[in-house]
């Protein structure tokens, strides 16, 4: 009788045992799910189901916000329950088979864990991580606050630690949003979903906060002006072959802008002196300076970002480009901080020139003048843009010296060919990629 109920005593032991090692392993599932789709869901995804009033989502997002915690608390819970479930399988096969119930107890753990407590969970989260992570994070959460005193003091030997071996921890650090949204767009342009147009107007946009206004504008030696002592028959004319609608008035010397001519404006007071004055319009009477525009001037290092929001509030579309020492460095338009985004803007009135052809054998023949970003762009290539901007700065940059015709230097995995010159400026070059 009394062995019956030792028996018996023994045999609901190992049931709940078995059951609780069953209990555990879904415990450790959870964890093991929760840690995979709490790290890999989208924090967009999140804010975006939140905004249509997921409470899961928004508990996502919060506990997200403290990784460090979030970690240690599901590493903390997984080990716990891992090592547990463990200690009660050995405690069975050993009591069942004996000393050799502990390598039974090892491989049948080891396999339970790996495939119901590790591969299934993380499989189905890595599939589903938003959805997985909105219905775990409120349990989540509880244990996160459950273990929180326990987290707190680890952390604390972790740093401690860290710090000992010199490395430091700024619990305070973010990730850069611009620099994840930009290598999205390149991963996803890679495998194919995104094409080549759509990517580069994306990372166009990314990159204004980066760019300054001296790297797209068009420079001194390149912009027409009117001088404020012609005639003012003169520059009507001027104006009127002229493809630009704004053009910058200087007195004296060209460093001297005093004034911004719209060819609108001029337009619309010769329109309105003409039907005041008498029968017989005088030109010569014309006053061009009371049509001018004030000038509105920029430092260069201004960033495009800021410089296009300045545009929008002042309603603006034109400005002058000084540097550090109020010298005229250049112009900058609205057009071109666009043209940044969606690519060259040609109208009507433009004068075609062609900045690059390519030639039969797979090589380039560039203008010196050519932005790097717009070589880049065209071909997918990565030469630096970070101290120079056009093909001619690079290669003068690089080769330490004004080349001549015939030249050719190599670096960044390309060949450079001078093709042409006007006295220092390099105006064509050929560019080779190396194998």
């Amino acid at each position: 009788m009394l062995n019956g109920s030792l028996e018996t005593s023994y045999i609901f032991s190992v049931w709940g045992a078995i059951f609780g090692i069953f209990f555990l392993l879904v415990l450790s599932a959870f964890f093991s799910g929760s840690e995979t789709a709490l790290t890999a869901s989208s924090r967009a995804k999140l804010r975006s189901m939140t905004d249509r009033g997921s409470k899961g989502a928004r508990k996502a997002l919060e506990i997200t916000n403290d990784n460090e915690s979030l970690i240690g608390t599901i590493l903390l819970g997984n080990n716990l329950v891992n090592i547990l479930s463990t200690s009660l399988a050995t405690t069975i096969f050993v009591t069942t088979f004996g000393d050799k119930g502990i390598a039974y107890a090892t491989v049948t753990m080891t396999m339970l864990i790996l495939i119901f407590a590790e591969l299934l969970p993380k499989t189905y989260a890595i599939n589903n991580p938003e959805t997985a992570a909105r219905r775990v994070a409120p349990l989540v959460s509880f244990f996160i606050y459950f273990f929180s005193p326990v987290i707190g003091f680890v952390r604390k030997v972790v740093h401690v630690i860290l710090s000992l071996t010199g490395l430091k921890i700024d619990p305070k650090k973010q990730v850069l949003a611009l620099e994840e949204i930009a290598g999205a767009i390149a991963l996803h342009h890679s495998e194919g979903t995104v094409k080549k147009d759509a990517r580069d107007r994306l990372l166009g946009v990314l990159d204004l906060p980066d760019r300054a206004v001296e790297e797209v504008m068009l420079h001194r030696s390149q912009i027409e002006m009117v001088d404020a002592d012609d005639s003012p028959k003169k520059i009507l004319e001027q104006c009127l072959r002229s493809p630009y609608t704004r053009i910058p008035i200087f007195k004296n010397n060209p460093e001297n802008v005093v004034g911004v001519l719209h060819a609108k404006d001029l337009l619309r007071k010769t329109s309105t002196f003409s039907s005041t004055v008498s029968k017989k319009f005088d030109i010569e009477k014309f006053d061009i300076m009371k049509v001018a525009m004030k000038p509105y001037f920029v430092p260069e290092t201004t960033t495009l970002d800021l410089q296009m929001r300045q545009f929008l509030r002042r309603k603006a579309h034109f400005a002058l480009v000084v540097d550090e020492y109020g010298d005229l460095r250049g112009l900058i338009t609205l057009e071109d901080i666009i043209e940044e985004i969606i690519g060259e803007i040609t109208d009507e009135h433009d004068v075609a020139v062609d900045q690059m052809v390519g030639t039969s054998d797979g090589n380039v023949i560039v203008d010196g003048g050519m932005s790097i970003r717009d070589l880049n762009r065209a071909y997918d290539w990565s030469l630096p843009d970070n101290e120079v901007n056009t093909v001619a700065g690079l290669v003068i940059h690089e080769a330490q010296l004004i080349p001549v015709i015939g030249q050719a230097f190599n670096f960044y995995g390309f060949r450079f060919e001078i093709l042409e010159k006007e006295k220092n400026k390099i105006t064509k070059i050929k560019v080779v990629q190396l194998e």
